[in-house]
């Protein structure tokens, strides 16, 4: 019988090689999908590049943050960050998955794992923001118990703001 592929979950510096391949990724989605449905084009190949460097995710690292790499078969294949807002509360943030791997428990896993690292960093509520055209990221987020809530920030690209509570675990 040939042996699983399983999902491995580490924490991972923003800045690693993994780390930012990824996060090339997730933004070249996302921006592209933004861009197609306003504009009906692509990302500008410099702006994908003058913003990837502009937004490296040093938020992301502790000891107020976490960043999360998921691999498939040991390959870098998704990423999920967090970080505190504040004492009691922590953001979800760059929740990706690469396109060939969708569909087999990477993201729920990916956000276990955030809200875990959310734990630890103290939080009792995690929150998010993202977009009506992710309609897959509402989706999985209504799935995993959260729960649409008011705006707690001004991003100009948010339009659906998520929070859920963050259990502690017993020993």
């Amino acid at each position: 019988m040939p042996s699983m592929t399983r999902w491995t979950i580490t924490p991972e510096s923003p800045g690693s090689p993994a780390a930012t391949a990824l996060w090339r990724a997730y933004y070249t989605e996302v921006s592209d999908r933004w861009y197609l449905r306003h504009e009906g084009r692509r990302t500008d190949p410099a702006e994908l590049a003058r913003e990837t460097a502009r937004v490296t995710g040093a938020e992301l690292a502790p000891p107020t943050g976490r960043l999360l790499v998921a691999r498939w078969a040991g390959e870098p294949a998704g990423t999920a960050g967090v970080r505190l807002l504040d004492a009691a509360r922590a953001e979800l943030t760059r929740v990706y998955v690469a396109p060939a791997l969708r569909g087999r428990g990477g993201a729920a896993l990916l956000v276990g794992a955030a809200e875990a690292a959310a734990r630890e960093l103290g939080a009792a509520r995690i929150v998010l923001d993202t977009r009506g055209d992710l309609v897959e990221a509402r989706a999985l987020y209504a799935r995993l118990g959260y729960r649409e809530i008011p705006a707690y920030n001004d991003d100009p690209y948010a339009e659906h703001w998520f929070g859920k509570e963050l259990l502690t675990r017993c020993a």
